[in-house]
């Protein structure tokens, strides 16, 4: 009896998990689907981006007491106001921000008994940096974790695709700021990544953005 009663309440636990899971993807997906007002206004890029990386820092700190990363940071002050979608790039920003804390992080967790015994000293790192390139600007989003395998770099903006372990990662993040970049904004998004040293998010975005057909 007591037997199966441990089994039941070990199955019961497994699909409260489960059942979160599938809730925090529905709720993205509905998120997704319902989309913003799409209402386009001027924006501070530099400052959203500044926000989004507060957020996520302290967001972390609050959950995890142990987190900690340098966070190096580079705006473009000439670039000015952006017509942008300000809840959708902000959601961009997180996103990312938050990606690249916890691979820095992780490769710091994964790493710290091989460097206290050989006296190495890894330091998990984040840069973000904007740049006014005229008719478009950019912002990059880099951190020092373990970079991107070459097999799985082709997948990363897809449905569902997560490197996470189960539970951590539904999945969409990525796959929506791909569409919010590409699609809402007409701008472009791709990966720069040295599989052990980095991985790097670029992002473009256009003065002009032209209206959807």
């Amino acid at each position: 009896m007591e037997e199966i009663i441990a089994m039941l309440e070990q199955n019961a636990e497994k699909i409260n998990h489960h059942g979160k899971r599938a809730g925090n993807i529905v709720k993205s997906m509905m998120q997704h689907a319902r989309g913003s007002s799409h209402q386009r206004e001027p924006a501070d890029i530099n400052h959203l981006l500044d926000e989004a990386v507060n957020l996520v820092y302290h967001g972390m700190r609050a959950n995890d007491p142990s987190f900690n990363v340098t966070i190096e940071r580079e705006y473009d002050e000439s670039i000015g106001q952006l017509e942008v979608v300000p809840q959708d790039i902000t959601r961009v920003f997180l996103n990312m921000v938050n990606n690249a804390c916890y691979a820095a992080f992780q490769k710091q967790k994964a790493n710290s008994k091989e460097q206290k015994a050989n006296g190495d000293s890894f330091s998990p790192t984040i840069a973000v940096a904007t740049k006014n390139l005229r008719d478009r600007i950019e912002i990059r989003i880099r951190d020092n974790g373990n970079g991107i395998p070459p097999d799985i770099r082709e997948k990363i903006f897809n449905p569902f695709f997560t490197t996470k372990p189960t539970g951590q990662g539904i999945g969409l993040g990525l796959s929506i700021s791909h569409d919010i970049i590409v699609q809402e904004h007409r701008g472009e998004i791709v990966v720069e990544t040295d599989e052990g040293k980095f991985t790097e998010f670029v992002i473009s975005l256009p003065r002009e953005m032209k209206q959807k057909n």
